[in-house]
């Protein structure tokens, strides 16, 4: 993330996992970030040709991975598409992408109270975006 906008450690507060879902750990850092910290704004980002997302595709069971990989799997399920759905598929793994940034956005809505009031208010913005790792373009989603 700091790569990404040209800011220094400490400029912004970041929390990453593998996969870029939501759990009980990443709604508490995003909260700690804005009630404590101050942070104006929550920006789930996700970098194109990501290899969770080729993982919850492809429908991979390996150990934990298994667990991770469910909650990306709604995002997946969410596209409707007619061609081959699977990790080849760049076009469908982009589409994939997009649909995890837009549902991880919802979660984080629908699980912290605190934050959806935040928002509501005008006290914080969620948004969203796909990073092109190729081009150092990032594509904010409505």
């Amino acid at each position: 993330m700091e790569d990404v906008f040209d800011r220094g450690i400490g400029d912004v507060f970041v929390g990453r996992v593998a996969g870029n879902f939501v759990n009980e750990d990443q709604l508490g850092s995003m909260e700690f970030g804005r009630k404590v910290a101050g942070a104006k704004l929550i920006l789930v980002l996700r970098h194109e040709h990501c290899g969770a997302v080729q993982a919850a595709i492809d429908d991979v069971k390996l150990g934990n991975i298994t667990a991770m990989l469910s909650k990306i799997r709604p995002a997946v399920e969410n596209v409707h598409y007619e061609g081959e759905r699977t990790s080849k598929n760049k076009e469908f793994v982009q589409m994939v992408c997009e649909s995890n940034v837009k549902h991880t956005m919802e979660q984080i809505r629908m699980n912290s109270p605190i934050l959806k009031e935040l928002e509501d208010i005008g006290q914080v913005k969620i948004v969203g975006g796909v990073y092109d790792m190729d081009s150092g373009v990032v594509t904010f989603l409505e």
